[in-house]
């Protein structure tokens, strides 16, 4: 039977962790990931997992060694932040190209510089095109509750990709919370085991891991990957279905919070939809038609299903937790815009970057957003499609 608990998200995080028993977890500490390793260094240390728990000399180590225990027939994971997933950059593009279903628990931390240990998107955000599968949580049960799935999505025969399961730095990793959880047994008996096809300790079809790949073969190994990533899409619909049959909680690409019939709408990613759906709860008192879009999953990227879900609004603001120093707008509101073009729209849309360095999010700031597109469906000019919100300018 299910439990209630209070936990943090890293908490959650360490928990389903121990309920799926990895075989291999390279660790090296930093903010506001840490606690992860920690927490599960105490359940090995206690026996109640038979994880080979392995402290490494750095990131890039960790993913090193993440990869050569997946490549070996092993089930393997790691955690990190911002820097430490920068230090990890070539190793995420290898991970991919070699089809490892690693996964990674990526607490999201401002990169440096200047230096900030908060949360934004920079980090998750820069390695968006490195070939991961990529989904957020808004709070600490759907940190829980992404990363029970995500050995299943990752290890399907149609995928075979690594997989970064994202919450907030501090925000939801430090914050504590109701979260409901599972069993053991039925985390045991959803996630299965890991039965590869191919590996490098396997006698019988001797294979090899990382070979030069020369003009011939490599651009239909990236075609591959594509491919798969295309697949992942169909994968995590599944997988979520079938997770709601043992939880009772429904999981999409994104989730739609009063947006049936709304006039303006939000796109976000992450723990600020929460705020967000306190103001639109106030506002629709007010009779105001207001509506939110929470992105779950970045990569693969919903381009129609989104498009589709947003035909009817009149104006729509996409918040960006990351610059992309484009002059252009950020990482989410380039390809919510690129989708709505594609598929015709006619709401207008614009780009805020917010909240960057943990800069705070409050109720009142998502309501002038709201007042905003508001404004610029009546009169029908957007200003600046490129502007930032809680800054001073």
């Amino acid at each position: 039977m299910a439990k209630r608990d209070r936990l943090s998200g890293n908490e959650a995080v360490s928990y389903a962790l121990r309920q799926i028993n990895p075989d291999v977890f390279p660790a090296f500490p930093i903010t506001p990931s840490t606690e992860i390793p920690q927490y599960f260094a105490s359940f090995v240390a206690n026996g109640q997992v038979d994880t080979e728990f392995i402290p490494v000399e750095s990131e890039h180590s960790s993913m090193s060694a993440a990869i050569g225990a997946s490549a070996a027939g092993a089930r393997s994971l790691t955690a990190t932040s911002s820097c430490g997933l920068a230090l990890m950059w070539e190793e995420l593009y290898v991970a991919a190209s070699n089809r490892l279903p690693v996964a990674l628990a990526l607490v999201n931390r401002a990169l440096s510089g200047p230096i900030n240990i908060n949360c934004d998107h920079s980090d998750s955000m820069g390695a968006r095109d490195s070939g991961w599968i990529q989904i957020y949580a808004e709070n600490n049960q759907e940190a829980y509750d992404n990363m029970v799935q995500a050995f299943r999505i990752a290890e399907h025969q149609d995928v075979r990709l690594p997989i970064m399961i994202c919450q907030d730095g501090f925000i939801t990793s430090h914050a504590v919370e109701n979260i409901e959880l599972l069993d053991d047994g039925d985390v045991k008996n959803f996630v299965g085991e890991y039965e590869p096809e191919n590996y490098l300790l396997n006698p019988e079809c001797p294979t090899a891991v990382g070979p030069y790949s020369v003009t011939d073969f490599y651009m239909e190994a990236k075609r591959a990957q594509a491919e798969a990533m295309k697949n992942s899409k169909q994968v995590i619909l599944d997988v979520a279905k079938e997770f709601a049959q043992i939880s009772g909680r429904e999981y999409g690409l994104f989730e739609e919070y009063r947006l049936e019939d709304a006039d303006y709408a939000v796109v976000m990613i992450g723990s600020a939809a929460g705020t967000t759906k306190d103001a639109i709860d106030q506002m629709r008192e007010q009779g105001k038609k207001v509506g939110l879009l929470k992105l779950r999953v970045f990569r693969p990227f919903p381009a129609e299903e989104i498009a589709e879900a947003l035909k009817n609004v009149k104006a729509v603001a996409v918040m960006d937790r990351a610059d992309s120093f484009s002059d252009h707008g950020g990482p989410l509101g380039a390809e919510v815009m690129a989708a709505l073009f594609r598929n015709r729209s006619q709401a207008y849309a614009i780009n805020y970057v917010y909240g960057l360095g943990g800069r705070d999010v409050r109720v009142e700031d998502m309501e002038q957003v709201f007042e905003t597109l508001e404004q610029i469906a009546a009169t029908g000019e957007t200003g600046d499609t490129y502007r930032y919100m809680g800054v001073r300018e």
